[in-house]
């Protein structure tokens, strides 16, 4: 395959990357306002829609995306069962997974069935004391209590022995998950799950689904099989666009790819959440300290790690009573306590990434960053993970070893052409891992803590090839490039109206200069802030997150003096002001001369 040629002369930005177009040529020079839709059809053009399809796109809507729920294995089995539920008043309980898409996924089952004139129970467990997914025990326990049907969200699809106790003592329970399933399947009900092996190619290409979506389209598939019941002759049919603010909420926390049917999903769930009609979305909004109605990245930056916080180092059922609470005392209540346990939750990640990070300087001859310490909370490991992901730009993984199992729980982070998912199920088969699993760019892993460091050298070596390429391939993929003086609100509304952006539909991304740097300093947690100005006399403001003490912030700390650059990153509006004014949140940047 050719390699693309680099563009405004940077093939080495001061982060190592070669700059390239994403698509077409877009050095913007005219009328913002009279390239506006230019500037839209292209960011759609470049983001894989054909031209043809280009109307469908801007005004992503569920009329034009949303599939025939027949289309799914047994979500027509699944739907009759919860309309039967429903009908002979059986007692229901949804069991979700503690993050966000499975407190979003519970909710919206929980408020489907409420709006059906029936009363659900749910069942979350506890991260540290339960673990992920279904067991078997809490299965039984709940059969014993009375809930002739389980529903299980987020989670259930490769809980073979656990839903095997459930059907053996005559529990109905349905699975609705989107994680991968094996060739053979649970004894359940039913399982929805767009990402069974057996799904037909309709159904699979809705692979990219959060487990809220899913449950979202079962909601669709039950509301019309009551409807062929002739259940609501004389009463009130329920409108399932109103939940469509959770499934916004975990489509984006989740970090599922943001097109299809999920852009139509957070596009039209921003409009729902803007109304404020759930009491407990409205009451988080406000915890949030949001000063306007929810956009995409606050979903992402906000909302989401707040009830994430119930589940890392609190409560975890505390995600799902906000979200279905009719009660705005109680609502303001529990969300005062999530943002208290999301404080909370920073502190002790903010701990454990200053130890973690403590042991980097021994690890900089590996390809893989491992670090594992005692007593270190399981609860964060994954976001640290992250952390020095972005901080090296090595695939990251974090290790909290538990003195009294003699284990340790890891989590890591991937970059970019390195499959870590598949190398820790490899380590797992060759005997390194106790248990062990993910995807190419996130995974876990349990392991015995005399063993990490065997473990540690064992995935340098098996990865260093791969790191090494992947590194040496990095690219930064621009949309296009303005002077100083294009970098505008009506930019940024320009760039806005190709969203909503996410995983899979990556935000634009704009080069501005030549500028030179009028100041420059450290802000907040290592944030680097800078002024610039470009030979067109505009100035603006930059601002690179966790960035000051990077290669890229060192130098333009200490060397941009008397020196032009390229700067490139996402243009976000900066409305604190008494004007609102376009800035750009830096990711790279290149000398220009």
């Amino acid at each position: 395959m050719a390699t693309r040629s680099a563009i405004l002369g940077v093939d080495r930005s001061l982060s190592g990357k070669a700059w390239q177009w994403r698509g077409g040529n877009m050095q913007i020079e005219g009328d913002i306002d009279a390239l506006g839709n230019d500037i839209a059809t292209q960011l759609l053009l470049s983001r894989g829609v054909a031209r043809e399809d280009l109307d469908r796109h801007r005004q992503p809507s569920l009329r034009e995306f949303l599939p025939d729920p027949s289309q799914f294995q047994d979500m027509d089995r699944a739907a009759e069962r919860i309309a039967d539920a429903v009908l002979s008043q059986e007692t229901i309980t949804v069991y979700g997974d503690y993050d966000v898409d499975g407190a979003t996924s519970a909710a919206l089952l929980i408020r489907l069935l409420r709006m059906l004139g029936h009363d659900a129970r749910h069942y979350i467990p506890d991260r540290l004391l339960e673990g992920y997914g279904p067991s078997g025990e809490a299965l039984l326990m709940l059969g014993e209590d009375g809930s002739s049907l389980i529903i299980t969200v987020d989670c259930g699809a490769m809980a073979h022995e656990a839903l095997g106790m459930a059907h053996d003592a005559g529990i109905d329970v349905i699975v609705v998950d989107h994680h991968k399933c094996s060739p053979d399947l649970p004894r359940t009900y039913a399982l929805v799950n767009p990402n069974r092996l057996d799904e037909n190619d309709l159904a699979a290409g809705h692979g990219h689904l959060a487990a809220v979506g899913v449950a979202f389209i079962l909601a669709v598939a039950v509301v019309r099989t009551l409807r062929e019941r002739d259940y609501f002759a004389g009463r009130k049919e329920p409108s399932l666009m109103a939940l469509l603010d959770l499934v916004a909420l975990g489509t984006v926390a989740d970090v599922a790819a943001i097109h299809g049917l999920n852009r139509a999903f957070v596009a039209q769930g921003l409009k729902v959440m803007g109304k404020r009609a759930n009491t407990g979305m409205a009451a988080l909004i406000d915890a949030s300290r949001l000063k306007a109605a929810p956009k995409c990245s606050d979903l992402g930056f906000a909302l989401g790690p707040r009830i994430n916080a119930g589940g890392r180092v609190g409560e975890a059922t505390l995600g799902v009573r906000l979200l279905t609470t009719e009660d705005a005392e109680e609502a303001c209540a529990i969300a005062a306590q999530l943002s208290q346990l999301n404080e909370e939750r920073r502190a002790i990640e903010a701990a454990v990434q200053e130890e973690a990070e403590a042991q980097l300087a021994a690890q900089h001859n590996r390809s893989v960053v491992c670090v594992a310490g005692s007593g270190w909370h399981p609860g964060v490991i994954g976001i640290v993970a992250g952390r020095i992901k972005e901080k090296t730009g090595k695939p990251s993984l974090v290790i909290a070893l538990d003195a009294q199992t003699g284990q340790g729980k890891g989590s890591g982070r991937s970059i970019t052409g390195v499959d870590l998912g598949a190398a820790i199920i490899n380590a797992r088969e060759a005997g390194m891992l106790v248990a062990g699993g993910g995807h190419a760019m996130a995974a876990g892993l349990t392991v015995e803590s005399d063993r990490v460091d065997e473990f540690a050298e064992w995935l340098d070596e098996n990865l260093a090839r791969a790191v090494a390429r992947a590194s040496a391939e990095q690219v930064m993929l621009l949309d296009l490039s303005v002077a100083p003086g294009g970098l505008t609100p009506e930019l940024v509304e320009t760039l806005d109206s190709a969203g909503p952006y996410g995983v899979g539909w990556p935000g634009p991304r704009v080069a501005v200069g030549p500028v030179h740097v009028v100041k420059a300093d450290v802000v907040g947690n290592d944030h680097l802030r800078i002024i610039a100005a470009g030979q067109d006399g505009r100035s603006f403001k930059a601002i690179a997150f966790r960035a000051a003490q990077s290669t890229m912030g060192q130098s333009i700390l200490h060397g941009a003096r008397g020196r032009r650059l390229w700067l490139a990153g996402r243009v976000k509006l900066d409305d604190w002001g008494a004007r609102p004014a376009a800035e750009l949140h830096l990711e790279d940047a290149a000398w220009a001369d």
